[in-house]
C-alpha cells in the first residue's frame, strides 16, 4: 500500500490543495486548516451551511494566502494579520483562541459569500486537544473538526461507487459517476488497501511518520456538496453510505467507545501523528504496524 493523495485545507471548508509532500506537526499537516471563517461572535461556519465555501479557491506559503473566487479579483493574505484582535472562537464542543483579521479581508469573504463574516488564524500558543477519550495529554488539533488527519483508501471508495452505479445506472444520478475523492476531504489517500480496511487499523507508519488510527470518521451532508461548484448534489453519496455503514452495523459491540451513536454514517478514519517533525511524500509506503 502506498500514498496516492496528499490534500490540505489552510481556510477550514474552503477549497483544498494537492500536494507531493508535507511536513507533519503535532496539529496536522503544514498550514492544513489553520485559518476559519467565523461570523462576529466568532462562531464557526462550513459548507454544511454555506455550500459556496467549497468553490473558494486557496494558495499559501510561508508569507501568507491568497484566495480566489469567480467575479472578484483575487486577495493577498498576510501569514498574520497586520492590525487585528484576539477573540475566542466557537467550533463544536471547544472554544480556542484565535486572532482575528480585520478590514478588508472579511469585506472580501463577507462579498463573496454574501454573509458577514471574519478570518480567524490560530495562533501556534493556542492548545485545541482533541477529545478527552483519544487525548494522551499532548494532542492537539487544528481547526479541522476534532482530529489532525483524515485518511480513506481508494478501495474504499471504489466500494461506495460501485453501490452507487448499482442504484442508479439507469438514472439520471448515474451520469455524475463516479464520486471524487474530494466529495470526503481526506488529508491522505491509500491506495491498494482493500474496501474499509482502514477500520482495523490501530496503528500505521506512512514512511518515517507514525500515526495512531484513533477514531472511523461520522459523515454529514457536506458530503452531498459538489466541490468544484459548491452546490449541494441532492442525497447522495449519504444516502448510499447510510445503507451499509452506519456504526450499529460495522462496530456493533464498539462504537460507543468512539463516541459515535447507532446511526453515525462512517466513512474514512481519523488520525493522531505520534512522531511529528517528518516529512511524508506520495508515494511513500503505508505499513499497518498494530490492528484491531
Amino acid at each position: 500500500m502506498r500514498i496516492s493523495e496528499i490534500n490540505i485545507y489552510p481556510i477550514k471548508s474552503l477549497k483544498g490543495i494537492s500536494l507531493e509532500n508535507s511536513h507533519v506537526e503535532k496539529r496536522g499537516l503544514r498550514f492544513d486548516r489553520r485559518w476559519m471563517l467565523t461570523d462576529k461572535d466568532g462562531m464557526f461556519f462550513t459548507q454544511r451551511e454555506v455550500p459556496k465555501m467549497a468553490a473558494i479557491s486557496v494558495a499559501v506559503d510561508v508569507s501568507g494566502l491568497t484566495v480566489s473566487a469567480d467575479g472578484i479579483e483575487d486577495l493577498r493574505i498576510p501569514a498574520e494579520p497586520d492590525s487585528g484582535h484576539y477573540q475566542n472562537v466557537t467550533i463544536w464542543k471547544s472554544e480556542p483562541v484565535g486572532l482575528v483579521y480585520a478590514g478588508m479581508v472579511n469585506e472580501w469573504f463577507s462579498e463573496v459569500l454574501g454573509r458577514n463574516c471574519q478570518l480567524v488564524l490560530m495562533p501556534e500558543k493556542t492548545r485545541r486537544h482533541v477529545s478527552s477519550k483519544f487525548d494522551t495529554g499532548e494532542d492537539i488539533v487544528s481547526f479541522a473538526d476534532g482530529y489532525p488527519l483524515l485518511l480513506i483508501g481508494e478501495g474504499s471508495l471504489e466500494e461506495l461507487n460501485e453501490r452507487l452505479y448499482d442504484r442508479y445506472r439507469d438514472e439520471e444520478y448515474g451520469e455524475k459517476l463516479p464520486l471524487p475523492m474530494n466529495r470526503f476531504r481526506p488529508n491522505l489517500v491509500v491506495k491498494g488497501s482493500e474496501p474499509f480496511a482502514e477500520d482495523k487499523w490501530a496503528t500505521i507508519r506512512i514512511g518515517e511518520a507514525v500515526f495512531r488510527v484513533v477514531k472511523p470518521c461520522a459523515r454529514c451532508v457536506m458530503t452531498t456538496i459538489d466541490q468544484d461548484r459548491g452546490v449541494t448534489d441532492g442525497k447522495e453519496p449519504l444516502k448510499t453510505l447510510a445503507s451499509f455503514r452506519m456504526a450499529k452495523d460495522v462496530f456493533p459491540d464498539t462504537y460507543e467507545s468512539f463516541g459515535h451513536t447507532p446511526n453515525s454514517v462512517l466513512f474514512g478514519t481519523n488520525l493522531i501523528p505520534d512522531n511529528p517533525g517528518v516529512e511524508i511524500l506520495v508515494g511513500d509506503v503505508v505499513q499497518v504496524t498494530e490492528g484491531f
